[in-house]
């Protein structure tokens, strides 16, 4: 069992490795579009989590997970050969892809905060014209029975 620190680096270190070897030598047209965003290694070091995510071209186009999965599914053994090489550990990590949820999450989020300043300015709003339920300084003092 490693230490948590080095399977971090060496997370990381796939992750740059992956991310690289899709940029400059996968010649896959279906990768264009699909960014590394996260590695994460078992604890023995032995299986390695590559989590992706595609980005479409425009708004209006949806982007192609299912090419993208299959593109990666391909290159699997290139991208592990390459992540052997450049990690220099004695067992290189079996590569498992997965699509990273984070954009959606992300425009769920922004979906959410939008209408939570809708109702704010809402209630802004309604807050300039009105008026106190009761009298307009309820912190007067109380009169007392001598007093009247």
């Amino acid at each position: 069992m490693a230490d948590k620190a080095r399977a971090r680096r060496l997370a990381k270190r796939i992750a740059q490795v992956v991310a690289s070897a899709i940029e400059h030598e996968i010649k896959d047209p279906r990768l264009g579009n699909v960014t590394i965003t996260d590695a994460r290694v078992t604890g023995d070091l032995r299986d390695a989590t590559v989590y992706y995510t595609v980005l479409g071209e425009t708004l209006d186009a949806a982007p192609d997970f299912a090419g993208a999965a299959a593109a990666l599914e391909s290159a699997r053994g290139v991208l592990r050969t390459k992540v052997g090489q450049g990690t220099g550990v004695r067992y290189t990590p079996t590569l498992a892809f997965v699509a990273d949820n984070i954009p959606s999450e992300a425009r769920n989020i922004d979906e959410l905060l939008a209408k939570a300043r809708e109702a704010d300015a809402e209630v802004a709003r309604q807050a300039t014209t009105a008026e106190p339920a009761g009298e307009p300084d309820p912190y007067k003092p109380a009169k007392d029975a001598d007093e009247e």
